[in-house]
């Protein structure tokens, strides 16, 4: 089993503790709401926690594989492209998630793009809500 497909089995049971064991400890995931990426393990786990509570009907409907330059020094990495359709804020979502992968095989770099415009709002404001609940991030104004 590929290192995406344990991703996937572990996104579609909302396990944290297998996503714990897929990621390096500085993994970056760059968010279709945030300029600069969420760093390291302890952030992007908590994000996934969010995410996990955030997102309805949730379910990957493709994928591919192949290599991919990475965003953080440009190299090409293994990697994978998941499609997903959720549904946020009452907004139907597209999406994919871009998964590019260190050498022993964990995800070191997470991209998620989204569209609508007004899906990626809605999911922008929702987990904001739940990074500022958990205690992730602080609140603004």
């Amino acid at each position: 089993m590929t290192t995406a497909d344990r991703f996937r089995t572990a996104v579609d049971q909302r396990d944290l503790a297998a996503l714990d064991d897929l990621f390096t400890e500085d993994i970056r995931l760059y968010s279709p709401v945030k300029f600069t990426p969420f760093e390291g393990k302890p952030m992007v786990l908590g994000l996934f926690g969010v995410l996990l509570r955030t997102f309805e009907d949730f379910r990957y409907v493709g994928d591919y594989t192949g290599t991919a330059q990475t965003s953080t020094d440009g190299t090409p990495a293994p990697s994978a492209v998941l499609l997903f359709r959720a549904r946020a804020g009452g907004k139907e979502i597209h999406g994919i998630d871009l998964l590019h992968f260190a050498d022993d095989g964990r995800i070191k770099e997470f991209t998620v793009m989204v569209r609508p415009q007004s899906a990626v709002h809605a999911l922008g404001e929702a987990v904001l809500a739940g990074l500022v609940e958990d205690g992730l991030v602080k609140a603004e104004g």
